[in-house]
């Protein structure tokens, strides 16, 4: 029993030094905790080597300065500016038709000659189609039969009522009828007058529904036309930016596949919210200015949900991080020995289109070290690269 205790301490000596060894030699250990623990250690180890090499630096350049003047690093520098900030919210969009128009026919009658084809632009009265009306001739001939016989009898009705011959009532029937075929006559002439239909509105031929030879009935949409100038975006937007949107005021439309882009007017705010993805709809008037804004194109729509007065705002990637978070950047200072590098820490606001506000730390007016900051020291000598 007295052995058990010299060699349990033996043991575990040799298993301190085999995991010392292992670190050493670069390999991790297996365990969690262990791993956690020698994180913490390597993490207070880097912490008091670069609080060494800043020692180590200033005392060189206090006894050398000469030596530090050499070793200075090349960097680039941008003043910090206080500016105004906007944040964009951006939501998938696309391109919809406002005004679709449908050409028809005010009689039936078959398609002798259609003069357009999908994608051609047409004018208002323009001629689109040319329709048969061989029924309507036939009924008009028919007509001017009867009308003939109507007339015959009312002119003969006429005289014997003038000589007092015959009663009132058959004057007056014969009176009618020929008044009514002429009636007749009239509606017919005007249906002949619309075996040529026109387009009502200036505009391109989006779809072609009936061709020559087929027929055409009254309201059947031969064509149909879209005005080009009469386009919208129209996104579904989250209901968390309810607040965001308002009617009346400008947005940004991009089209990603024809790398273009415009500001347009929101025109509609949706009154309801759809359930099934929380969304409500906006539109936004658009410009067609090349045909190849199309409806069905896909947009996207920037959205200003947030913005900013007079705060500073630096390129995002000049911000830096620490092992322990932190975030810091660098600034030129000018020192007895030169100017030198100064390390800032800062607190970080909203970032958009590769800026960042900067709560803290700045305030405007200071020198930001821009390129060659990456890799730098505190307190670390620097030379401002001359342009050119």
């Amino acid at each position: 029993m007295k052995y058990i205790i010299p060699i349990v301490a033996l043991l575990m000596t040799v298993a301190v030094g085999c995991q010392s060894a292992a670190n050493e030699a670069g390999e991790l250990p297996e365990s969690l905790e262990e791993k956690r623990a020698l994180l913490k250690e390597k993490r207070s180890s880097l912490s008091r080597l670069t609080q060494e090499v800043e020692e180590l630096e200033k005392a060189v350049a206090k006894q050398d300065p000469n030596m530090v003047a050499k070793n200075r690093k090349l960097v680039t520098t941008a003043p910090v500016e206080r500016t105004d900030f906007m944040h964009f919210v951006e939501i998938q969009a696309s391109v919809a038709a406002d005004d679709y128009l449908n050409v028809t026919s005010e009689v039936a009658g078959r398609i002798l000659n259609l003069t357009v084809e999908e994608g051609d632009n047409v004018r208002k009265g323009q001629l689109i189609a040319e329709l048969d009306l061989e029924q309507l001739d036939k009924q008009m001939a028919e007509l001017e039969k009867s009308l003939e016989l109507t007339n015959t009898v009312f002119e003969r009705q006429k005289r014997l009522w003038d000589q007092n011959i015959g009663s009132e009532i058959q004057y007056l029937e014969a009176k009618n009828s020929k008044e009514r075929m002429e009636k007749t006559m009239e509606t017919l002439e005007f249906q002949m007058t619309k075996s040529k239909v026109y387009a009502p509105a200036s505009g391109v031929v989006e779809d072609v529904y009936l061709q020559s030879g087929e027929l055409a009935s009254p309201g059947m949409p031969i064509v149909q036309l879209l005005n080009p100038n009469r386009l919208k975006a129209v996104a579904d937007v989250p209901e968390s930016y309810l607040r965001a949107v308002k009617q009346g005021e400008r947005v940004k439309i991009a089209f990603p596949a024809l790398d273009e882009e415009q500001m347009a007017t929101v025109t509609l705010i949706g009154r309801t919210i759809d359930p099934s993805n929380r969304t409500f709809d906006v539109e936004a008037r658009i410009v067609a200015s090349s045909r190849l804004i199309k409806p069905n194109l896909l947009a996207t729509m920037y959205i200003k949900d947030k913005e900013a007065k007079d705060v500073v705002t630096i390129p995002l990637e000049m911000v830096q991080q620490e092992v322990g978070g932190k975030d810091y950047v660098y600034i030129l200072e000018d020192g007895k020995a030169g100017t030198f590098a100064r390390k800032v820490y800062v607190k970080t606001g909203d970032a958009y289109d590769g800026r960042i506000v900067i709560n803290s730390g700045l305030e405007g007016g200071e020198t930001l070290i821009m390129q060659g900051a990456r890799g730098l020291a505190n307190n670390e000598p620097v030379e401002v690269k001359q342009e050119g």
